[in-house]
This record gives C-alpha cells, sequence and structure tokens, in this order.
C-alpha cells in the first residue's frame, strides 16, 4: 500500500463545501493546505443542494459562484407552504436587496468541482481522495496532524487540524469531543427524484406540499428533475421499510397525487430512497489547542430553511482571518482558535431556533396545529418578526464577509 507524509499549514479533514471553501480561502492567503477526503470520487449521493442568498454572495466573492453555475443549476424566486392547493405562504425572494435575491438548486458536486478546481492551481494545495482519518498526532499535547488509511497510508503534519468531516465527524470522534444531540423534529425525509419532463405544474418556487398524506417537499433540481423530500414520523423508517415499497410508495403517492404516475414508474426498491435521519446536534467543544472543527462536524442542522450549505460556508470564511493569524504567531492553542468559536455559536444557535418554529409551524400533523395554520401563517407573514426571520433565513450572520486583504494571490 502506497504511504505518504506530508508537513502542510493546514490539514483539513474533509473536503464537502466547508473543507474546499476554507481550503481556497487559505491558499489564496499563501497558506499551505492538504484536504484528506474519505470518497474516491465526486460521484457519491448528495442530499442538500438549495443555496441560500449568503451564501451565493459569499461564493461569487470567492469567484467560484459563476463556474459552479454554469455546470448547471436552477434558479427559485421563493419558497411557498401550500396546503391543498391553497398557498398559505409565499415567500418572494426577489423583494430582498440584489443582487442576491433568489435561491439556487445547485448540485453539491458542481460546486465541489468547481472549488478543487480552483484550488488545484496553487501548488502548495494537496488532496488525498479514498483516506479516512484514523488517528491525531500529538506533541507536547496539542494537535499537530492526522494519520489516515484507506487507498493509502498518509501521516499529515500540520500547524493546525480541522474536521470538517461531516455529522457523523471521525475528527470530533478521535479529539473526544461529546455532542448534544436533540430530537427537537418530528420529522425524518426520504428523498428521491422524479423527471420534470418541462411539466407546466412545476414552477420556480421551492414548495412543502401539505393536504393528503405527510408533508412533502419539491423543487426544481439539475439536470431536468424534480427533487422529492416526503417527511415521515422521525425514528419511523424500520417499521414503515417492513411493510414493503408498495405501501411506502402508496403513501407517498397520497401526498403527491398529481406525480402518482412518475412516483409508481421511479420507486420500485427501498434502494430507490435515500434516508435523511433529522436531529439537531452540537459539538460540546469546537476546539482543542491545533484542532477546530466547522460545518456539521461543529453543529448538524434540519434541512428545513436550507441552511446547511449556507452555514458551511460562513463558518469557513469567519474562520479563515482566525487561522492565518494564528500561523503568523505560531500559535494554534484553543484559546487563539475560539475567536471563531464565540462569534459562530451565537449565529447557529439562532439557525435552530428559527428551525424549530418553521417544524412546528410548517410540518405538525398536531389537529389543532392544522385549524391554526391557514390563519396564523397569512398574519405572521405580515410582521416585521418574519421580515426579520426572512433575513436571517436568507442571509445568515450579515456580519460574516470575505477577509480578502489577506489574499496574496
Amino acid at each position: 500500500m502506497t504511504e505518504t507524509s506530508l508537513r502542510t499549514d493546514f490539514c483539513i479533514v474533509g473536503g464537502g463545501p466547508a473543507g474546499l471553501t476554507l481550503a481556497l480561502l487559505l491558499l489564496r492567503s499563501g497558506a499551505g493546505v492538504t484536504v484528506l477526503e474519505r470518497c474516491r470520487s465526486l460521484e457519491r449521493e448528495y442530499r442538500g443542494e438549495i443555496l441560500q442568498p449568503g451564501g451565493a454572495a459569499l461564493l461569487d466573492g470567492l469567484g467560484v459562484l459563476d463556474g459552479a453555475r454554469a455546470r448547471g443549476a436552477h434558479e427559485h424566486s421563493g419558497f411557498q407552504l401550500v396546503d391543498r392547493e391553497r398557498v398559505l405562504l409565499n415567500v418572494d425572494y426577489q423583494r430582498l436587496p440584489g443582487p442576491y435575491n433568489r435561491l439556487l438548486s445547485l448540485p453539491q458536486r458542481h460546486l465541489l468541482e468547481e472549488l478543487l478546481q480552483a484550488c488545484g492551481a496553487f501548488e502548495e494545495f494537496h488532496y488525498l481522495a479514498g483516506v479516512r482519518a484514523s488517528g491525531l498526532l500529538h506533541e507536547g499535547g496539542a494537535v499537530r496532524g492526522v494519520t489516515a488509511d484507506g487507498a493509502r497510508r498518509a501521516e499529515v503534519r500540520a500547524h493546525c487540524v480541522i474536521g470538517a468531516d461531516g455529522r457523523y465527524s471521525k475528527v470530533r470522534m478521535l479529539a473526544g469531543f461529546g455532542a448534544r444531540r436533540q430530537e427537537a423534529f418530528d420529522h425524518d425525509v426520504l428523498w428521491f427524484k422524479l423527471s420534470a419532463d418541462d411539466d407546466p405544474r412545476v414552477e420556480d418556487t421551492v414548495r412543502i406540499f401539505r393536504g393528503g398524506g405527510n408533508p412533502v417537499l419539491l423543487y426544481r433540481s439539475f439536470p431536468d428533475s424534480l427533487q422529492v423530500g416526503w417527511t415521515l414520523p422521525h425514528g419511523g423508517y424500520r417499521a414503515l421499510a417492513e411493510r414493503g415499497i408498495e405501501h411506502v410508495r402508496a403513501e407517498i403517492v397520497k401526498a403527491l397525487p398529481q406525480y402518482a404516475d412518475r412516483i409508481e414508474g421511479r420507486l420500485t426498491r427501498l434502494s430507490d430512497l435515500s434516508l435523511l435521519d433529522v436531529f439537531t446536534q452540537e459539538s460540546q467543544s469546537w476546539s482543542t489547542d491545533g484542532l477546530v472543527l466547522i460545518g456539521d462536524a461543529a453543529h448538524t442542522h434540519s434541512p428545513l430553511g436550507a441552511q446547511g450549505i449556507n452555514l458551511a460556508i460562513q463558518d469557513a470564511v469567519a474562520l479563515h482571518p482566525v487561522l492565518m493569524a494564528s500561523l503568523r504567531a505560531g500559535d494554534a492553542r484553543a484559546e487563539v482558535l475560539d475567536r471563531y468559536t464565540l462569534r459562530r455559536r451565537p449565529a447557529v444557535r439562532r439557525v435552530m431556533r428559527i428551525q424549530s418554529l418553521q417544524n412546528k409551524g410548517m410540518l405538525s400533523q398536531h389537529p389543532v396545529a392544522a385549524r391554526v395554520r391557514p390563519r396564523l401563517a397569512g398574519l405572521v407573514s405580515r410582521t416585521p418578526l418574519f421580515r426579520s426571520i426572512l433575513r436571517q433565513v436568507a442571509y445568515g450572520d450579515p456580519g460574516i464577509a470575505i477577509t480578502d486583504d489577506l489574499f496574496v494571490a
């Protein structure tokens, strides 16, 4: 088996949106970066792909948005909550200040391809695909690198290690950080795609349908398909699956009877569906000497409000100047890295609270909620609080901006 030994400024574990955005920021600032990614290629399954305006603005500032869009994407003018063909909530993003006032259905693969291409222009960039973090290297009580195995054995020594390896983070586990998992949501989600076929019923909005059966999320996705997220009771997949694909398919048809023929033709076995276990989770610690977590490794969210990619990108942008200051000072102690943690934790917790409200308001199956939802949706949508929440969902922390004065390339 091939063995690789590298020394670099920063070792990032995880080549998703958080890890590769951070890698590009650091490379453009003159730092050396090695990324370890457990998947051998970008030909893999992805879930979240809705990009909020705040994330789009940051990617544009980094110079990768246009290239990612050119690979294939769909714009959406807003979001709707539809109950038995009645629009209860119509959130028009085009009323937000431009130019970033649209939702973008951007396949993660297209974003990662563009980020990788941009990173690959730097000699100081190393990308090791098909390797998994297996241990942390310590020196003087601080983390000083990572060992990895898989397609090759690797040892990467670095000024600082960044765990960007997702909701089930191996780096978080290796660092001994506990994580508080909260079962704050009533639903999990089964994802699948249907053919769009230029269907005139497909609008340029992201929609949640309520009516027959469980609530369902629907939006147009690249290339010409409909991304469907059918909700089911949290933790209830095993009992549902035991009844077979015919039963599951019939339940989904109840929610989307207008697409019954396509659902019948598309869902022929349970493996045609991808389950997302919906929960929130926050790592009890985000940093230790020589190591810091970002993205889902630090905080995991519901798909409601399409916050995952946005938060990942904003984490990377917020951490970038902290890491560069750490590198210049030769100091990667937790006290230094926590300048990032103290900035991001309040914003992340605000998102968690908003998602909890969204869950109760839009997905609850309680009879009382069903009765009051139509009137309440109309009232709430006209309040200053709603406009404030919309800006938070769309843009995140308004103070997050790329520190481009650090760029040397």
